[in-house]
């Protein structure tokens, strides 16, 4: 089957395979080069695993960017049967605007059994566990399907290609908390607890999962490593910028007339994305503002997309951030007050209320962004807002409460006008 989202100025290094059956299966995989980037980290060992990965520059893609080679160098080196490694593969993909990683787990999850194996390789774990999205029913078992070959063909298990190695994969589904994709209220679930973040220090490298040195990566970031230990690390440095190499997955979204997942060398100049790949605003509409990252970045309005370069660097010298790089397009019509009013609906109910500024913030600021928006806000309300995100922004154990903050703060100094007449609106009826 043809698959819906393509162009031809797509780098596919991951997705070339989407929409294609054939490549779910072992065999289908195998004859794409699969298993040949485990079967290259095994003969060099784990430190080169590690050190390739470094050469590639590979940042983490689930939204802080971190280089991946760096974060797998702080697991002990030294292995201790009492002390066992573990890797945990974030497939609890919930931030509004994201849709990538069950796009790779539907097609292509050998891609990321393979990226798995590769990564507890490295990191000296025997035991990976995949923390899927509750509601991931289709991707759940197309990667139960995946994960049978793999066991079957010798390529999980105790035995990794007859290296000796024992490498063990585990599904893990969750119950559809926003709050488990966070490394360390995800590491609480899959004990068991309750899904809060845990304060660091101790880092997950040092007492991660079940007390042990863990390590946490998303599931675009695993999907990217075959690749680079087939091709090389410096491969994989011919896209991107020097910053930020490689491609990455762009899930487009809102007022554009070709939403969907979108591969292309970060770098990629935003407007090019929105007005080629994705064909424009319906309607020959005006742009009016751009979230890049997913719901949890600060909104850009129409100017600073002009000269944005879609990479963790570019972006954020355009004052936002590129996050899991969830481009949620508004045009000219798009309510600003209604939107970000939505986001804090959302984060008022996905917070898991440990923290009393992410508790109280949130849903104290919901209601005042509703009151707003149904023309009863008050002329300090604005003050007000801008008070509380300020109080939520790095005050509590995670970044959800920031994650409010960040379009709270930039839709006010962007969109205030919008908020002032609405509250004007309601001052005129209420004197009426």
């Amino acid at each position: 089957m043809a698959y819906p989202y393509r162009h031809d100025r797509e780098v596919r290094v991951m997705s070339e395979a989407f929409g294609d059956p054939a490549a779910r299966t072992l065999e289908g995989w195998k004859a794409r080069g699969g298993y040949q980037g485990i079967a290259r980290a095994l003969e060099i060992g784990r430190a080169a695993t590690v050190d390739e990965v470094k050469a590639s520059g590979l940042r983490g893609r689930g939204g802080a960017g971190f280089p991946t080679g760096v974060k797998w160098s702080f697991m002990p080196r030294e292995q201790n049967p009492g002390r066992p490694h573990y890797l945990l593969c974030n497939a609890d993909e919930s931030e509004p605007g994201t849709f990538k990683d069950r796009e790779i787990i539907r097609w292509t999850p050998h891609q990321l059994v393979e990226g798995c194996l590769i990564g507890a390789y490295a990191i000296g774990a025997a035991h990976c566990y995949i923390y899927l999205r509750g509601e991931f029913f289709e991707a759940t078992g197309v990667l139960a399907q995946a994960l049978e070959e793999a066991y079957a063909a010798g390529l999980a298990g105790p035995d990794v290609l007859g290296s000796g190695v024992q490498i063990d994969l585990t599904l893990h589904v969750g119950a559809g908390a926003y709050i488990c994709g966070e490394e360390t209220g995800l590491m609480n679930s899959l004990e068991g607890r309750r899904g809060e973040p845990r304060i660091k220090p101790p880092f997950p490298a040092a007492a991660g999962a079940f007390g042990m040195p863990t390590t946490i990566n998303n599931v675009e970031t695993l999907a990217a490593v075959p690749g680079i230990l087939r091709h090389g690390g410096e491969w994989y440095r011919q896209w991107g910028t020097e910053k930020s190499p490689g491609t990455k997955l762009f899930c487009v979204s809102g007022h554009v007339s070709r939403p969907g997942n979108y591969e292309l060398p970060l770098g990629f100049p935003m407007m090019d994305l929105i007005e080629d790949v994705c064909g424009g605003i319906p309607g020959g509409k005006a742009l009016k503002a751009v979230i890049p990252g997913g719901s949890s970045v600060p909104i850009m309005s129409a100017d600073e997309c002009e000269s944005c370069e879609l990479c963790y660097e570019g972006v954020a010298a355009a004052g936002s951030m590129l996050g899991c790089a969830s481009v949620i397009v508004m045009d000219e019509t798009a309510d600003i007050v209604k939107q970000v009013r939505r986001m804090a609906d959302f984060y008022a109910h996905e917070s898991c209320g440990q923290c009393t500024p992410c508790r109280e913030g949130t849903a104290w600021a919901s209601r005042i962004l509703r009151r707003i928006e149904e023309g009863r806000g008050k002329p300090d309300d604005l003050d007000t807002l801008l008070q509380i995100s300020d109080q939520m922004t790095g005050t509590t154990i995670c970044v959800l409460s920031d994650s409010l903050a960040a379009p709270i703060v930039s839709a006010i100094e962007k969109f205030r006008d919008e908020f002032l007449a609405l509250i004007r609106r309601g001052e005129r009826v209420g004197a009426a």
